[in-house]
């Protein structure tokens, strides 16, 4: 019997455990798949209920300014969890079973300037077929931030690695809605600003409704608290780039996550491409809450590695992807918040220093990950 050859020396296992892992993490695809349902369906229509309540009770409370600190709050928290739990979880398909116009990937529309399809096809097509391919991957590093060693460093990131990630992080949403235009290519005159018109077009006309609605539209609509209105939506806005960056980060580099060549991962077959999820993720450990507002990215390995899975079953998965870890002995990159973001923001300011380059690597497990061995 012939196997493939393993192109990746970061593989600890043989073709044929390669197989048998591929196959029991289809398995459990497989199982969840089958047994969606009516809980399914309730719980995603349970949370645009709650994200249209919060939403609304933040716009009234602009009308009322000693209120304004938790209208703010609310608007926040709102946006939230349309971008996270529903916009982000909706446009993977992972509710396109239920019928529901509402909730269909091909028709939805979230709260943020970045137009659906754009987003569909740099986060579904290219992140999730290419995760953590260096060259291939355009969310490592965003096209801005040196966030792995393999990129090789010149003295700019010395002086801009840390502000253009706190940048990123307060204009995450603008940066989204940018992400796709290859802004670096075109620069590097690689691509040409004609190649960008149509993705532009849709930009704009995203971009204009969106400033439109919070900026103009809903300001006015409170007449004299029109300035207070307007920062009230831009805090709110703040608010849900400030988290959406930092829970998406803390599942892409925190120590302990590997990145890849596009050499070693030529001609993969079905267990090395879902073992490069699994080494290229990290989890945030927490309660209901945390998975809730995190639109479940907290098990952002989880989500790589089954992204058509309604995201509230991914607790339901994890425990499965465990135990199957801990049967051939392979890193589950896991830990609290504060431990995964601040081992980010350490690679970022230490990136920003020359290092030496020794290729594409698997990085040494952080201290929080946990390595489950048989």
């Amino acid at each position: 019997m012939t196997t493939k050859t393993r192109n990746s020396s970061k593989i600890p296992l043989t073709d044929e455990q390669l197989e048998a892992f591929g196959a029991e993490l289809d398995a459990i695809r497989k199982g969840i798949l089958d047994d969606l349902g009516d809980a399914d369906a309730t719980y995603i229509r349970k949370v645009v209920k709650i994200q249209k309540t919060l939403e609304v009770a933040g716009r009234v409370g602009f009308y009322l300014p000693p209120l304004w600190p938790l209208a703010v709050a609310s608007l926040g928290i709102a946006k939230i969890i349309d971008n996270m739990e529903i916009g982000h979880n909706v446009m993977h398909g992972q509710y396109d079973w239920m019928g529901d116009a509402g909730l269909n990937s091909r028709t939805f529309e979230w709260d943020t300037m970045a137009p659906a399809i754009n987003w569909q096809h740099g986060h579904n097509y290219i992140h999730h077929t290419y995760t953590n391919i260096v060259g291939k991957d355009r969310d490592l590093g965003y096209g801005i931030l040196r966030i792995d060693e393999s990129q090789e460093w010149n003295p700019y990131y010395l002086f801009a690695n840390i502000p253009n990630a706190l940048a990123l992080m307060f204009l995450f949403e603008g940066a989204v809605a940018l992400h796709d235009l290859e802004i670096e290519e075109v620069v590097a005159g690689r691509r040409t600003f004609a190649e960008n018109k149509e993705l532009l077009q849709r930009i704009w006309k995203k971009s204009r409704k969106q400033l439109f609605k919070d900026y103009v539209m809903y300001p006015a609509l409170t007449g004299p608290l029109f300035p207070l209105t307007a920062l009230g939506n831009l805090s709110a806005n703040v608010i849900r780039n400030i988290w959406a960056f930092n829970i998406i980060f803390c599942g892409h580099f925190p120590a302990g996550v590997a990145t890849f060549s596009l050499e070693e991962t030529e001609n993969e077959s079905r267990g090395q491409w879902y073992y490069r999820q699994l080494l290229g993720s990290a989890n945030i450990t927490g309660g209901k809450l945390m998975h809730l507002m995190s639109g479940n990215l907290s098990h952002q390995i989880e989500h790589h590695l089954f992204p058509d899975i309604p995201a509230r079953r991914y607790p339901e998965a994890a425990v499965q992807v465990r135990e199957v870890c801990e049967k051939y002995g392979l890193q589950y990159n896991t830990g609290p918040f504060f431990k995964q973001i601040g081992s980010v923001w350490l690679k970022i300011a230490r990136l920003s220093l020359p290092t030496k380059r020794t290729g594409v690597e698997a990085a040494a497990p952080s201290p929080e990950s946990e390595t489950v061995a048989a």
